[in-house]
């Protein structure tokens, strides 16, 4: 059955909230619909996962109990005995790779049943870090939880305070929403301030894994201020210099990271700490955790990975001495739920739905209630799975990859290596990196009393404790240790056994290692430490000694708790200086920053804002331009850069991490090929034209990636679009019609000239767009139409949710590409994208092409050394006959007269509303034209730019409009789904945004930002069609707070 092509999903059993799914159903949809290789997916029913069955059978995948025809079967928690069949492929968290007692029957079953395993937990890549885990989820959810109990203790204790509004994490319907309570309970703080007599209120956090990081992330939604451990007394020290009340304090709450440094201190007192030695010896450091951090606290969050062999954070004695001295601790947030480890008196789990016990450590006893003496613990053991949806998502994402190589596998010697080295058994037997497993087991591998140890030490004449600590298990050293042991002819006995939970945290084992022979002995010592390379090289120079410490590589290249408090920079270029750059340099700067808005923590799935700091640079040909567009932007750096300058272009790219170039679209070539050969990213908001599809190859060469059309439209339109478009594909719906409009328009009360028009940029562009030709289906039948003719074409639309606004459409080019561009030319009967503009645009522009104001050839009268008035060339174009063109001036009635005489309109009403625009671009005055119009067009263009600008409070809007009608072959009924985006410019501090620059240069800084995070994985030239790119795009977008509209009929 192995390689058969068809996965199986277990329904989980394990533990009632247990919701997650290691795929969801558009994973799935993905895998079957996307030639990946799988056929058939079968999924056992459950009733309590997050996504329920029919969702999966909507996307083609069976629903069954029965998965004895799948040859690959997925799961999260380990499966029953009896769930396990013959010769099938098994992914899961098995918890077998330690020789863990508890899970051993499971792995005995793999094994007789002749069935494979791959543990999650093994998939490493090749730095080492693990590349399926829920850590930063346990983070995010144990630290809402307690807030939520913390608002109830001190409702108890007889305080009122903003985290009675929060419910439990699993309460909210996503982690975004879950997000925006903390957000809205940490203004209320902001705002209204805490109580007194609970301030500071101070959490200190230990660790700095992913946990830690999940956990820093909710809380830095609050209002906070992070101070350095030596600090911690001074937080508490009384105001003098103004009244308590109007301290700051209560308007905040305060963070210290701890690190091993801030726990402990040398025994020598003429040695300073040295983490090195610490991690190789902590039997030579004191624990001090207990007298200089928490007596300040008032939360622990533990977070941190802890072994027998370090001391405790808190024991049970240092706990009662605390409370006694009045200490402020209020409660411990044991996300790590080390059960009787680093917190002593943490001695049991809770459960999601009774997540708390209260500890009273005067009395040394535990209750189930808020009441009373002591402090809360929070110990669940399975918080991840309280964001099942997005937990499972972010799991999928991953896992869906190595799906489709797992699925079709038969020989595992051709799986990539980080797949190879996760497979503990292979077809009943274990692999050879895990051949230490039954060693282990078969050296009693049962955690030992001192006495019991003693008494093992008379197996062997010569008997020593060593203590393995490094990356045994995720780098298999462990199995060259026992290799070294038994090949000189000792023995060992597995004594106790940690393995670190996550990249940075060491994994442990203690074996007594013996022989009858000292010189066995000696030389199996020898070996050990030249595995280790330590710098002691007596380490071990007799007999005596009880115990070493092997560290399994430096502390410096291994990662072992190295710490995570010096942010990591992170450099973008971004190149050209219009309107568009500010906004994107602003959001993107914004990373990082503690007062910057809250919008990318509300959707980050990861800590990138927490340990990077952005610094931004724009680049302009003219130095004056970058610095007019960063003023006021704090982190972002005004360069002069001229993309033609080969060397200074170059030397720019080369020293950041991702380039967005927002200039003309010819540029963008020189800019790509740079980037390629400097293998930078690229974002630009423009077409993705044939020359930048022809460096798809090489930009993968490269491995980098070129991310087009990335602004609005195109951009946010593809976005949408495809957003929509995919939705109704998942669920076998066959588009019947796609329409889309879109216009850069002013805002209404902006409208105030006869074209309800006006431009934030040269209008030369968007006048010679009113010319192109354009091609369309509607109904079954293609249109086209002739660029002469596109003002004549537009027709009237009305918006069913903003029913106020009187617009109208013109087709927008050719629309039938974006059929083939969104998968849908041969299912829709209709295919049309326009350009918005308000009511009687067209008209009027219709009438002044037809007057000749848009020709572009050069006119005579132009040509003269003597210039003419703008008068003179109207007549001339009107062919108004005056002896005296200077004369007396003529009104609205006699253009509109000579325009219908001429024949350029017939109706009267249109004729009067272009007299009343050629009146009101000044096209009547008596000055003269400028040297530099030659044509007609020139002088319409630069008649426009003047009269048709915003002025420094005018704002303009976008406006964004879908329109999808779908078919379901097992409906009669047609769905409408609609999705719309309104945007107006923005002015704050004197300083306007135009709603253009923000709905084209934020989508810009999105693609970068997810370059950045390394959410878009798939390299070459790119658009944003695919969910990669358009699902968290949208949604850091809206975040930010540009709304989408979604509407289905």
């Amino acid at each position: 059955m192995l390689g058969n092509g068809v996965v199986g999903i277990l329904a989980e059993s394990v533990n009632k909230w247990e919701r997650r799914a290691p795929l969801t159903p558009s994973h799935c949809a993905r895998l079957l619909h996307g030639g990946t290789g799988v056929s058939r997916i079968i999924v056992q029913p459950s009733t309590k996962r997050i996504h329920h069955d029919a969702l999966y059978e909507e996307v083609g995948a069976e629903i069954s109990q029965d998965l004895s025809q799948c040859g690959l079967i997925l799961g999260i928690k380990q499966p029953k005995l009896e769930m396990i069949l013959p010769d099938r492929a098994y992914t899961f968290f098995s918890h077998t790779h330690k020789a863990q007692k508890e899970n051993m029957p499971l792995l005995d079953k793999i094994l007789a049943e002749r069935a494979s395993l791959y543990d999650y937990e093994l998939i490493v890549g090749d730095n080492g870090k693990r590349l399926l885990a829920f850590g930063k989820f346990a983070g995010r959810a144990g630290m809402i939880d307690f807030l939520r109990g913390l608002g109830q203790r001190f409702l108890s204790l007889g305080y009122s305070t903003p985290f009675l509004s929060l419910g439990s994490s699993y309460m909210y319907p996503s982690l975004a929403a879950a997000k925006a309570a903390v957000i809205s309970v940490g203004e209320e703080i902001a705002t209204q301030g805490l109580p007194l007599g609970i301030c500071p209120l101070v959490f200190v956090f230990t660790g700095s894994g992913n946990v830690c990081s999940g956990a820093q992330e909710i809380f830095k939604l609050l209002p906070h201020t992070f101070v350095d451990p030596s600090k911690l007394r001074d937080l508490h020290r009384t105001d003098t210099d103004q009244p308590r009340h109007a301290s700051k304090r209560v308007f905040q709450v305060y963070g210290c990271v701890v690190t091993a440094q801030d726990m402990v201190e040398p025994k020598d007192p003429m040695k300073v700490f040295d983490k090195a030695d610490y991690y190789a010896h902590p039997e030579h450091y004191n624990p001090t955790f207990h007298e200089k951090i928490a007596p300040y606290a008032s939360v622990i969050v533990n977070c941190m990975y802890w072994e027998k062999r370090f001391p405790q954070l808190l024991s049970y004695k240092q706990m009662q001495d605390l409370m006694s001295k009045g200490c402020p601790l209020v409660g411990i947030a044991d996300i790590t739920c080390d059960i009787g480890g680093s917190i002593e008196f943490v001695n049991h789990t809770t459960s999601i739905d009774s997540p708390f016990f209260r500890y009273d450590p005067i009395t040394n006893s535990y209750h189930d209630d808020m009441e009373g003496n002591g402090v809360i613990c929070l110990s669940v053991d399975i918080l991840p799975t309280e964001f099942a949806k997005e937990a499972s998502q972010h799991f999928g994402n991953i896992l869906s990859h190595f799906v489709i190589n797992l699925a079709s596998a038969t020989d595992i010697t051709k799986l990539p290596a980080h797949l190879r080295r996760a497979c503990i058994a292979h077809r009943g037997v274990l692999t050879s990196l895990y051949d230490y497993i039954p060693r282990m087991r078969n050296s009693d591998s049962e955690e030992v009393s001192e006495n019991s140890a003693n008494s093992l030490s008379n197996k062997r004449k010569y008997n020593i404790l060593v203590s393995l600590s490094g990356h045994l298990f995720d780098q298999f050293l462990i199995n060259e240790a026992l290799d070294i042991i038994e090949a000189a002819g000792g023995s060992f006995h597995l004594v106790n056994c940690h393995v670190g939970q996550s990249v940075k945290a060491v994994s442990f084992s203690e074996l007594e290692v013996g022989a009858d022979d000292m010189a066995v002995l000696d030389q199996i010592i020898d070996s050990l430490t030249a595995i280790a390379n330590p710098t002691e090289n007596d380490r071990l120079s007799n007999q005596d000694s009880s115990k070493i410490s092997l560290k399994l590589g430096k502390v410096e290249e291994n990662g072992i708790e190295k710490e995570s408090d010096t942010k990591k920079k992170v450099a973008v270029l971004i190149l050209g200086a219009g309107r568009v750059c500010q906004p994107a340099a602003e959001m993107l700067s914004s990373i990082g920053r503690p007062s910057s808005s809250q919008w990318y923590k509300t959707l980050l799935e990861d800590d990138f804002e927490c340990q990077t700091d952005v610094e931004v640079i724009v680049g302009s040909l003219y130095l004056k331009e970058a610095e007019q567009i960063v003023e006021g932007i704090p982190n972002v750096t005004g360069i002069q850069l001229d993309v033609m300058n080969r060397a200074s272009l170059y030397k720019n790219i080369s020293q950041v991490d991702i380039v967005v170039s927002l200039l003309p679209p010819s540029c963008h070539i020189i800019v790509a090929n740079a980037c390629i050969e400097l293998k930078k990213h690229l974002v630009t908001a423009s077409y993705v034209d044939s020359s930048m599809s022809m460096l798809d190859d090489k930009a993968k060469d490269a491995g980098i990636t070129i991310l087009g059309e990335m602004g609005l439209d195109p951009g946010i339109d593809h976005m949408m679009a495809m957003k929509m478009i995919n939705k109704a594909h998942v669920r076998k719906g066959k588009i019947k019609s796609f329409t889309s409009y879109c216009g850069g328009l002013p805002s209404p009360e902006a409208a105030n000239n006869p074209l309800a028009y006006k431009f934030s940029w040269n209008p030369t562009g968007a006048i010679r767009s009113g010319r192109n030709p354009a091609t369309y289906k509607w109904g079954g039948e293609t249109v086209h139409i002739d660029g002469d003719d596109l003002y004549d074409s537009a027709t009237r639309l009305r918006l069913p949710e903003l029913p106020a606004f009187a617009l109208e459409c013109l087709p927008n080019r050719n629309s039938l590409v974006y059929g083939d561009l969104y998968g849908i030319a041969t299912e829709a009967s209709t295919i049309f994208r326009g350009t918005l503009r308000y009511e009687g645009f067209s008209e009027i522009m219709g009438t002044l092409s037809r007057i000749g104001l848009f020709n572009n050839e050069a006119h005579s009268l132009l040509m003269n050394e003597q210039r003419p008035t703008f008068r003179k060339f109207l007549f001339e174009l009107l062919k108004v006959v005056s002896e005296d063109p200077n004369g007396p001036l003529i009104g609205e009635n006699d253009i509109m007269e000579q325009i219908l005489t001429q024949g350029h309109c017939k109706d009267q009403r249109t004729a009067m509303k272009a007299a009343k625009t050629i009146i009101f671009l000044g096209l009547l005055d008596q000055t003269e034209i400028p040297a530099s119009c030659k044509s007609a067009f020139d002088v319409a263009c630069f008649r426009m730019e003047e009269r048709l600008s915003y002025t420094g409070t005018e704002k303009d809007m976008v406006l964004l409009h879908h329109e999808v009608e779908i078919e379901y072959a097992d409906s009669q009924i047609t769905e409408k789904h609609r999705a719309t985006l309104l945007e107006f410019g923005k002015t704050l501090n004197g300083k306007t945004t135009t709603a253009m620059a923000l709905t084209v240069g934020i989508p810009a800084a999105v693609g970068a930002l997810l370059l950045l995070t390394n959410k878009i994985q798939t390299r070459g030239v790119l658009r944003p069609i695919e969910p990669e790119v358009y699902t968290p795009a949208l949604d850091i977008i809206e975040a930010y707070g540009i709304k989408l509209i979604e509407k289905t009929e």
